[in-house]
């Protein structure tokens, strides 16, 4: 299917004022038992709620936060974006050497495990990182794991990870991350496959139910070590459909729902009820465009330019509003490791420009116009921003041929190297090195058998990378001289542009007012826990 900007814009807008008109407004929900709060996701069912399952989707990952712990937590509603703002959680205390290179942790003891299971112990600890190092397994994120050479026990109360190389910030590389949630290893091992669909944490909830009608249901867990949740039942409802998802929020049926990425969404919400409130991380999902260099033109350097120079990022990330910021490189601007684009050379810049942008393309032989294939997800956010990148390069004569597919499709054939243009879109944590580990360097290298990563530009196989780069900042200890090499390898891919970064995109879920999680989101994964959640009077 091919869709205009104007007629995808009409089209999303008309579904959700369906969704709201006839004087449906978004209520306090006078009805509901103060015992339960309810969520509802853009999902059609659960993947499964073993945190370590590479098929999770976003509902999985809500719930995972609240029915296992990690060692160590970002604060409540935003990311530890320096080594001592990481709080504990099973871990009381944590030391690293020197070097950076040897981590250690001491176990908070007496902590319980749901369902009489027994207490968390460093067995259970070393057993759920082992399964990270095992190259057997497959895991999710398992790329965070790579520099750990060993995870050990030396005592009861002892956890100490050895690493490849120095990592200052091997607290929000892996150990904080949703996949290093604590397993119960007598659990796992009991149950096997249903682990997947019955798990056993240690957190705040636990596990009751699971219904493809229903949904999902979490109770608090009594004995939890830093007290009892403040709402006894957390009710998980799927509902992937915009408008059916918006129509049981305004209809009071779901105290929160997640958001929907798109322009006017937010203030289309706001006209019905100025009283929703709406949480949003920032930056929320980096949105980067990889430029497939094994396709024809786009191997020329100066076709890459004018593509930069013809996208203007910061009208793109007005349409979104207040939930969206434009990027320079890969780095999202609130990260530590980006650069500012007036602090870069002249030429590393790439001001929108469409009089540059037609003037590099008649240098690379293409002055009457370029047609480039490609396809995107239907979802919101992807859509909504590829359409816009669509009418903005028309204007410099590149034509994108653009079809609009389905999301798991869009995710599986991107994977099998079919795609040319391929907008990514993902979370990650203030980590500088992540989004150049994930994304562009050859160990990443997208295959066509689906087997490689998701380097969908080819960068350092096409054309050489950034990997020597990349081995330089690992090597250092030291967290300020590492940013500065971390700044350098931005500046190498602004020259070869192997991939654009276009916008960062909010998380936002949208909540009645009578419910109180007691925290502000202002950053933080896609995700945030709920244990202090309650309804309030009124």
């Amino acid at each position: 299917m091919t869709i205009s900007r104007r007629q995808f814009l009409g089209t999303s807008a008309a579904g959700l004022t369906a969704a709201v008109v006839g004087g449906i407004s978004i209520p306090v929900r006078a009805q509901a038992a103060d015992d339960t709060i309810s969520i509802a996701f853009a999902a059609r069912s659960s993947n499964g709620l073993n945190p370590q399952l590479p098929s999770l989707n976003g509902a999985d990952n809500w719930m995972v936060v609240q029915i296992f712990d990690r060692l160590v937590k970002h604060p409540d509603g935003r990311w530890a974006t320096k080594p001592d703002e990481f709080q504990p959680a099973l871990a009381e205390s944590w030391t690293a050497s020197e070097d950076g290179k040897t981590w250690t942790y001491k176990l908070r003891q007496g902590v319980k495990f749901h369902k009489n299971y027994g207490q968390v112990s460093v067995e259970d600890v070393v057993f759920t990182f082992r399964r990270h190092l095992d190259p057997k397994i497959n895991t999710l994120s398992k790329v965070f794991y790579k520099n750990v050479a060993s995870v050990d026990a030396p005592d009861a109360s002892t956890v100490v990870f050895t690493l490849k190389q120095p990592d200052p910030l091997f607290n929000g590389t892996c150990v904080s991350h949703q996949s290093a949630s604590i397993l119960c290893k007598k659990a796992f091992e009991e149950l096997g496959e249903g682990f997947n669909t019955n798990p056993v944490g240690s957190g705040p909830y636990q596990f009751e139910s699971l219904d493809t009608a229903t949904g999902l249901k979490l109770t608090a867990f009594p004995d939890y070590f830093d007290g009892k949740a403040a709402t006894t039942n957390l009710q998980v409802r799927y509902i992937a459909d915009t408008t059916a998802r918006t129509l049981a929020f305004a209809s009071g049926d779901v105290d929160m729902i997640e958001g929907v990425r798109a322009p006017g969404w937010i203030a289309t919400m706001q006209q019905q009820s100025s009283k929703t409130v709406f949480d949003a991380t920032a930056p929320g999902s980096l949105n980067t465009l990889h430029i497939n260099l094994n396709k024809g033109p786009l191997a020329e350097l100066k076709v890459r330019q004018a593509i930069r120079c013809a996208i203007d990022t910061t009208a793109i990330a007005a349409a979104f509003g207040e939930t969206s910021t434009s990027m320079t490189g890969i780095i999202a601007a609130q990260f530590p490791g980006s650069v500012k684009q007036d602090e870069l050379p002249g030429e590393l810049q790439y001001k929108y420009d469409p009089e540059r942008a037609t003037a590099l393309l008649a240098e690379a032989g293409f002055s009457t116009g370029l047609t480039i294939p490609c396809y995107t997800s239907q979802r919101e956010d992807y859509a909504s921003i590829m359409l816009m990148i669509q009418e903005q390069l028309r204007a410099v004569q590149i034509n994108l041929d653009l079809k609009i597919i389905d999301h798991a499709t869009y995710h599986s054939d991107n994977r099998k190297d079919q795609n040319t243009l391929v907008l990514r879109s993902v979370s990650y944590p203030p980590v500088p090195t992540q989004p150049f580990a994930d994304q562009l360097l050859t160990s990443s290298d997208t295959k066509a058998d689906g087997s490689g990563g998701e380097n969908y530009s080819h960068y350092g196989t096409a054309m050489p990378g950034i990997d020597g780069l990349m081995e330089k900042v690992l090597s250092e200890p030291n967290l300020e001289k590492r940013l500065s090499l971390v700044q350098d390898m931005e500046k190498q891919v602004l020259k070869d542009l192997p991939a654009l970064g276009i916008v960062t995109l909010s998380y936002v879920v949208a909540r009645n007012p009578r419910v109180d999680i007691g925290f502000k989101v202002t950053a933080g994964p896609a995700y945030w826990p709920l244990r202090h959640a309650k309804r309030m009077e009124g």
